[in-house]
This record gives structure tokens, C-alpha cells and sequence, in this order.
């Protein structure tokens, strides 16, 4: 019997606070409920932010919380060989292609155009435009062969029209998993999102679905500011043979001002907490835990 598999992924790039403390808890507290396997991961593909300060920092907080999970943790730096390989995979079935435009550049052209009803994604960004998709080759060769700045953006169109039948995903209706149901993916929603770039073969979407594959996770437990993510990761798996696991996107702890928590946050940091006096069954009981 394959046991049941989660997955706590921080990333390094500031301090944890009371939002990471409920995922990670309720992601052990499941899979000891269902006997299954908590793992670490560290998600790290964005070596300009992320330190070793930082990573530090996540093992002592996590540790004082009282989680326990599976060695070896896999740190998604040391795996560029594994999402590159996938990347030239998607570059030979052309299923993303270079693009070029700058914020500001992109800014004019949506000013010039759309304006105000330029569509937008879940997160209120504007969809990246339609112009790199549509370039020559020989001028697209021309720009990389130059060396101009880039990023890989996955041609949603042309994945979806891959697709023998719509996307889907299986979310549990509550942390009981006592029953699922059915979720349309719609990563058109989100245009030709980035899945590489340049100097870093691969993006959060890309990695996730691939570390996830290759971990065995089974479920996926993880805030709601991730739920819209999920169509882009769906299509992903689809186009990459990827097993999909099963989600729960719990509740979001917000800050004082009613927003969800950053690592701006001092005053709900794990750390700041900790030397406050406050112990990890305190910060469980504030949790709801």
C-alpha cells in the first residue's frame, strides 16, 4: 500500500510568520491523520532573494513549532539539470517561446491599445500581450542570437488546444479529506505565464508540478491565495504525463489590517514570537490548532 504523501515548501527569502506556521502544522497534522509521509522542501529557484540566512531560519522556526518530516529535503537549486530538461522538451514541441518585452514596454503597448480593458489575471496583472508569440523566426533568432533579456512564457493556446478533453482537479472540501470534488482548471485565465528564464531554467509553475511528480506527493495542503494557481499547474501536468496529486487550499491567517500575512510582517513573525516568550502551543491554540 502506497502511503499517503504531503509537503511543507517554504521558501528562503525572508522569515516565516503565523501563515506558514498553519500550513505546515495542518500539513503534518494530516498526514498523521491519514498515516501518511510529511516532507520539506525548499523552494529556492530565486538565488537573488533566497539565502542561507533565510533557510536557516525556517529549519529553527519549524523545529521549535515541533514539526517532524522526512529526510533528505530536496532544495530546488541543486535541481536546475532536472527543470532544464523539461524546459527543452517544451521548447521542442514548441509550446513556449521567448519573450521580450520589458514591464515598461509592456505598459505602453497595453496603454496604447487596450487601456482599462486590457484582461487581467486572478492577481489583477495584465496578460502579458500577444506580440513575441506572433515574431518571425529569423527575428526571433536575431534577438536571442544578440543575447536581448528574456523570459520562457508557455503558449497557453497552443497547450490547451493539446488537450484531448477539459482540465480538471480534485479539491477536498475540507482538512477531514472526507470528500472531494471536482474543480475546472482555467489557466487561460492566466495568459502565457512564464515557466523559465534566461539565467534560471525554470519558474515556480514549472518546478512545483515537477517536484511534486518526482516526491510522490499525493496531496497538496496549501493556502488560499494558490487556489487560481492551479488551473497553470493542471496544464502542466497534463502536457508533461504528470500524475496530478489531490489539493486543499486552507484559509488564509490575516493580519491585523485584514490582509494576508508577508514576510514584512514583524510583528507575526515566528521568530519575533519566539523571543516574545510565546510557546508553540500558544501559537497553535492562536491558530485554531
Amino acid at each position: 500500500m502506497t502511503l499517503l504523501t504531503f509537503r511543507f515548501a517554504p521558501s528562503p527569502n525572508g522569515e516565516l510568520h503565523l501563515g506558514h506556521a498553519y500550513s505546515a502544522l495542518l500539513n503534518q497534522k494530516m498526514a498523521a491523520q491519514a498515516g501518511g509521509r510529511l516532507l520539506l522542501r525548499i523552494e529556492d529557484i530565486d538565488i537573488t532573494r533566497c539565502t542561507p540566512q533565510f533557510e536557516t531560519g525556517i529549519f529553527r522556526d519549524l523545529e521549535w513549532l515541533g514539526l517532524r518530516w522526512e529526510a533528505p529535503v530536496r532544495r530546488q537549486s541543486e535541481h536546475f539539470a532536472e527543470y532544464r530538461a523539461v524546459l527543452d522538451r517544451l521548447i521542442a514541441e514548441e509550446l513556449v517561446y521567448p519573450a521580450f518585452m520589458s514591464r515598461s514596454e509592456i505598459r505602453a503597448f497595453i496603454a496604447e491599445t487596450g487601456g482599462r480593458d486590457w484582461p487581467r489575471d486572478p492577481d489583477g496583472v495584465p496578460l502579458y500581450p500577444p506580440l513575441d508569440k506572433a515574431l518571425p523566426a529569423r527575428e526571433r533568432k536575431r534577438r536571442l542570437a544578440e543575447n536581448m533579456p528574456f523570459a520562457w512564457r508557455l503558449d497557453v493556446e497552443a497547450a490547451t488546444a493539446r488537450l484531448a478533453a477539459g482540465l480538471s482537479w480534485l479539491e477536498f472540501a475540507d482538512e477531514t479529506m472526507s470528500a472531494t470534488r471536482a474543480i475546472e482548471a482555467q489557466p487561460q485565465a492566466w495568459g502565457d505565464v512564464i515557466v523559465a528564464r534566461r539565467d534560471i531554467p525554470t519558474s515556480y509553475h514549472l518546478a512545483v508540478v515537477l517536484d511534486d511528480a518526482l516526491q510522490g506527493v499525493s496531496h497538496v495542503v496549501r493556502g488560499q491565495d494558490l487556489y487560481s494557481a492551479t488551473g497553470v499547474q493542471r496544464l502542466l501536468q497534463e502536457l508533461l504525463g504528470l500524475s496530478p496529486p489531490r489539493y486543499f487550499h486552507h484559509r488564509l491567517i490575516l493580519g491585523p489590517d485584514g490582509r494576508k500575512l508577508s514576510k514584512s510582517f514583524k510583528d507575526t513573525g515566528l521568530a519575533a514570537l519566539r523571543e516574545a516568550g510565546v510557546s508553540p502551543q500558544d501559537v497553535k491554540r492562536l491558530l485554531g490548532l
